[in-house]
């Protein structure tokens, strides 16, 4: 049944379009503690991936193969509160993960990616629907902070102040909860998208 239809039934989530303001963002050490929900985050992009092509030239020909896949970048803006403050918690981030001021010539460590996606832990995006439950999970592999810009300010903008970041990770693994998720009905459950039942 297509999401516009006038009749959703007795499950309207399943007619229900997905939104684009309805979402979570946390990351953290997953093994010790829930995470860190970031509830002040206004944006996120989620993950893509590109194929690259192979080309093999024959005569007046070309013919092309898929080759290695690449994950874009995620790229994602938060709110820049008094408590939790996020400039605090980024720096303390970098330096986790490895990088100290030249003043300090005791420390002589450099940024590892280790450090680095440890520092950070792991990051999730969550696609929610309109009762609060999860429609799809994003959980990115490895990632770590690859630019971050703290916003500028002015007298004539009294706007929420907004921290920008871009992460980098190796790769993305959805979970969608739809039991009917994939088109035709096939089965989702492989290594990189999953489906769950719900209840």
């Amino acid at each position: 049944m297509p999401f516009w239809s006038t009749n959703f039934g007795t499950d309207a989530t399943l007619n229900d379009p997905k939104r684009k303001f309805r979402f979570m963002v946390s990351f953290g050490n997953l093994d010790a503690d829930p995470g860190i929900d970031l509830w002040y985050a206004s944006t996120v992009s989620k993950p893509g991936f590109t194929i690259n092509a192979a080309e093999h030239k024959y005569l007046n020909h070309t013919f092309y193969y898929p080759g290695n896949v690449s994950w874009a970048a995620v790229s994602m803006t938060v709110v820049d509160p008094v408590s939790p403050d996020v400039t605090a918690t980024l720096s303390d981030i970098l330096e986790t993960g490895g990088y100290a001021v030249p003043a300090n010539v005791s420390e002589l460590g450099t940024i590892s990616k280790a450090k680095a996606t440890n520092a950070l832990g792991t990051v999730k995006i969550v696609q929610l629907d309109a009762y609060g439950k999860e429609l799809e999970t994003w959980t990115l592999w490895n990632a770590f902070i690859t630019d971050v810009k703290f916003g500028d300010m002015s007298y004539g903008d009294d706007t929420l102040q907004e921290v920008t970041l871009e992460l980098r990770y190796d790769w993305a693994q959805v979970l969608v909860t739809n039991k009917s998720a994939m088109i035709g009905g096939k089965d989702a459950n492989n290594d990189y998208f999953k489906t769950t039942t719900t209840e």
